[in-house]
């Protein structure tokens, strides 16, 4: 396998960006995952599976491990005309250790109820 080095890249029209900017810039990883039933991944990148720990708790487990436990998640849920007007936090448990450079817990909690399953959830993690 070859390496190239530089420092910026350019397009044709002189546009430029630093190196360090698209390889720190970009996700690491992200997935689309049906959270109801049998959890599906719809797509992915740099996720091997998504395991159903319990009602709206799951675990991201990565293809190739982050850098450190140190990076960062954005997640959404899929808010659907049946969910009666719930509205959705998703955590990120790092406060447990449930995190690691190879897998990141997410829980969807419904503030005031309690976690629960969703039918599109959308996670894109960056390190």
């Amino acid at each position: 396998m070859s390496t190239i080095k530089t420092e910026t890249l350019s397009t044709p029209s002189n546009a430029t960006v630093p190196v360090d900017t698209v390889v720190n810039g970009t996700a690491k990883a992200w997935v689309n995952f049906n959270g109801t039933g049998t959890v599906a991944i719809r797509r992915a990148f740099n996720v091997s599976s998504v395991t159903d720990n319990a009602t709206g708790v799951y675990t991201v487990n990565f293809t190739t491990a982050m850098e450190d436990n140190n990076y960062s998640v954005v997640a959404l849920r899929y808010y659907g005309v049946n969910d009666n007007g719930k509205y959705a936090m998703i955590l990120s448990d790092y406060i447990n250790g449930d995190s690691t450079s190879s897998s990141c817990k997410l829980r969807i909690f419904n503030p005031g109820v309690d976690y629960y399953d969703s039918n599109s959830i959308n996670a894109t993690f960056f390190s």
